[in-house]
């Protein structure tokens, strides 16, 4: 497991995406976000399911290319985001789930209410199951990367690479700091497969992050 210290921001699709010049479709489902110089940003810190949804087909093995900056919030001890996969629908509302589909979380937590959930920085993968019902399937505990963060690091967008094989399962979050990309994280979903969806999920919780959405 290698330095997944900004595991999961927000993602361009590369096969889809970056041929194009123009946003991707999507839709607010939470939170208050505006399109302002190429960038999303998601402007609520105190919102705790902000949600956007883009529209994009998956089937087979997918790579999500991204980078994300951080803009404000934390400072209570509380934070995180992420991005559901391979979602099969969705909805414009607030919602603890996203249609059948995996999110891929980033959380930092001085006081989880999950036991499960370690203190500090770590990273879960849930299986959504609904709108309303998600199921935590795996919780890392990320403590012992933190001292490889500084403050002044915050201010400059991250670029990451996620390749998700809905096929066999496969989950590989490439290290950024590795021009070669050999270097990377690897996790298999358990079971659901093979994944088909329509649409990805980007979700911040008291948090607030600008997201590249195009080139």
């Amino acid at each position: 497991m290698k330095r997944l210290i900004l595991l999961l921001v927000v993602f361009v699709v590369s096969v889809a995406l970056y041929a194009q010049v123009s946003v991707p479709a999507y839709t607010v489902g939470a939170g208050s976000w505006n399109l302002s110089g190429g960038r999303l940003y998601q402007n609520d810190e105190g919102a705790r399911l902000a949600k956007v949804n883009i529209r994009v087909p998956q089937d087979g093995p997918m790579v999500y290319e991204f980078n994300a900056r951080y803009e404000a919030g934390g400072e209570d001890g509380h934070g995180g985001f992420g991005i559901h996969v391979f979602a099969d629908k969705v909805i414009n509302s607030p919602s603890w789930g996203c249609g059948r589909s995996y999110l891929l979380w980033l959380n930092y937590d001085e006081n989880p209410q999950d036991p499960k959930i370690p203190s500090g920085l770590s990273a879960q993968v849930y299986r959504s199951y609904s709108n309303s019902y998600m199921e935590l399937i795996d919780s890392i505990d990320l403590n012992e990367y933190v001292a490889d963060v500084y403050v002044e690091d915050l201010e400059y967008p991250v670029p990451f690479k996620i390749l998700v094989d809905g096929v066999t399962g496969e989950v590989r979050v490439y290290d950024p700091r590795d021009p070669d990309l050999n270097d990377y994280f690897y996790y298999s979903i358990p079971a659901g497969l093979p994944l088909k969806g329509e649409w990805v999920a980007l979700r911040t919780n008291g948090v607030n992050l600008s997201f590249a959405v195009g080139l």
